[in-house]
């Protein structure tokens, strides 16, 4: 059979000016998205994957934290200019932005994307005692 070496690529280095970041802020978890102007995922960090734990992922200082890791990966990547689109209700919404703010990136606009149903699903029946 074949050697045990096996030839790996190097991942290609990208540099980006302007970027999109996304804040997904639930009651549990925040997680912020950095992207290219297409989409494509260039860096992310959670507050789960900054090592909180149950409760604790929810709160603003664990969204705080994950934003300041997904700015420092930005940044590194050349991001300078970001708009910043806001997902969900939790606790970490406003200090996620905060942070991504205070960490060195300029932020261009920031758009509340929750998605709000119009009417949404049918309520369930009346409980009758």
């Amino acid at each position: 059979m074949a050697s045990g070496k096996r030839s790996t690529k190097k991942k290609a280095q990208r540099l980006v000016g302007q970027a999109k970041v996304f804040v997904h802020s639930t009651f549990n978890n925040t997680i912020i998205t950095v992207t290219d102007e297409h989409g494509n995922t260039l860096a992310w960090s959670s507050a789960g994957a900054n090592g909180f734990k149950g409760t604790k992922k929810g709160t603003p200082f664990a969204a705080q934290l994950a934003a300041q890791k997904a700015a420092e990966a930005a940044i590194n990547l050349g991001a300078r200019r970001v708009s910043v689109l806001v997902r969900g209700g939790g606790p970490g919404r406003e200090v996620a932005i905060r942070a991504l703010q205070s960490a060195g990136l300029d932020i261009e606009e920031i758009k509340d994307i929750t998605p709000i149903p119009h009417n949404g699903c049918r309520p369930r029946k009346l409980r009758r005692v």
